[in-house]
């Protein structure tokens, strides 16, 4: 029974989009001084993550190439809207632009389901190996149809658990609730743990820590400083278990729409805030590690190879569950890129 609800709600909701996308559907645009291109871009991290500098440089580099020609409004922190109410309004045609995350469209494709799948990438150089080789840029057109035209893929960072006790082998994990994100691959990691897997919006984490809705979370060094989780968390391990990246997505027929000067021009925006936005990842992951650290508010915890040796052997059962959905080939090609 429980089965056959999942594969009505996934049905209804490709059911849905699939009308919205038709309803999306507009003519060419101008983009002119008079009438200039409005493209809203709202996305739900702080203005200083990752994605919030990006889609800022992303804001600067359109309207400089195109004065007066192209606006670029960026609604950070879910000031407009949340992430599942975004690819909705995209496919309506009611914004231009999103970066949401990968784990986000597990409803829409198994495909982005490799992304989560704990302890695959060891690394953002290897993310980016994949996803800039042939079997990752293809990801990009998975979703065309249902009317999201990738762009790109914006690296927020590696993900780190957060918890009230140190979690030094799996089985410390049993018995606590984890805030996920809406992924079922996220959730088969936690029930894996022997954890307790919560679903919920990233700006309702901190509340929920904080008074026990959950008891921790996975998240990265840059969310965990921004939003602010360190500080009613005792413990970080820092595991690099997984990955936290968005789809930047168009909708195609707005994008098609654009005059080609613009849409090329735009598209090249693109490429370089794309270059330029995940090597700044690295660096803003970087910096707000060290200004946890400094804070004194949470212990850090490590590992040595061996240890994560364990946690990856614990994990694995994971990959098999989800291989044929995702394609054991996609999972192949990115142990040949690492």
């Amino acid at each position: 029974m429980k089965k056959n609800s999942f594969l009505v709600k996934a049905l209804s909701l490709k059911a849905l989009f699939a009308v919205l996308f038709l309803a999306g559907c507009s003519n060419e645009m101008v983009c002119s001084t008079e009438n200039p291109c409005i493209i809203k871009f709202p996305h739900v991290t702080a203005p200083s993550t990752p994605k919030g500098q990006a889609a800022d440089r992303f804001k600067e580099l359109a309207e400089e190439r195109f004065p007066g020609r192209v606006i670029v409004e960026v609604y950070p922190s879910s000031q407009l809207m949340n992430d599942d109410i975004s690819l909705e309004a995209l496919v309506a045609g009611e914004i231009q632009i999103i970066a949401v995350s990968l784990s986000k469209f597990d409803r829409l494709t198994q495909a982005f389901q490799i992304f989560d799948l704990p302890f695959l990438f060891p690394n953002l150089t290897a993310v980016e190996s994949f996803q800039q080789s042939e079997d990752g840029e293809e990801l990009l057109n998975t979703l065309t149809s249902r009317g999201f035209q990738g762009l790109g893929f914006w690296h927020n960072g590696m993900k780190q658990f957060t918890a009230p006790r140190p979690l030094r082998v799996p089985q410390d994990a049993s018995g606590l609730k984890f805030r996920i994100m809406e992924s079922d691959v996220l959730q088969e990691q936690i029930l894996t743990l022997g954890g307790s897997p919560q679903k919920m919006a990233l700006g309702e984490v901190y509340q929920a820590l904080q008074t026990g809705v959950v008891d921790a979370q996975e998240n990265t060094w840059s969310n965990i400083y921004s939003s602010k989780y360190f500080e009613v968390q005792d413990y970080l391990m820092e595991t690099n278990h997984g990955y936290i990246g968005y789809l930047v997505a168009v909708n195609p027929n707005f994008w098609s729409g654009l005059p080609e000067e613009i849409r090329v021009g735009l598209e090249g925006v693109m490429d370089e805030v794309t270059a330029w936005g995940n090597q700044r990842s690295e660096e803003i992951n970087t910096t707000a590690r060290e200004q946890i650290l400094a804070s004194n508010r949470s212990e850090l915890i490590t590992f040595t190879n061996e240890d994560l040796a364990i946690w990856q052997e614990a994990m694995r059962p994971v990959w098999e569950q989800f291989a044929e959905g995702i394609g054991r080939e996609r999972i192949a090609a990115v142990s040949s890129v690492n």
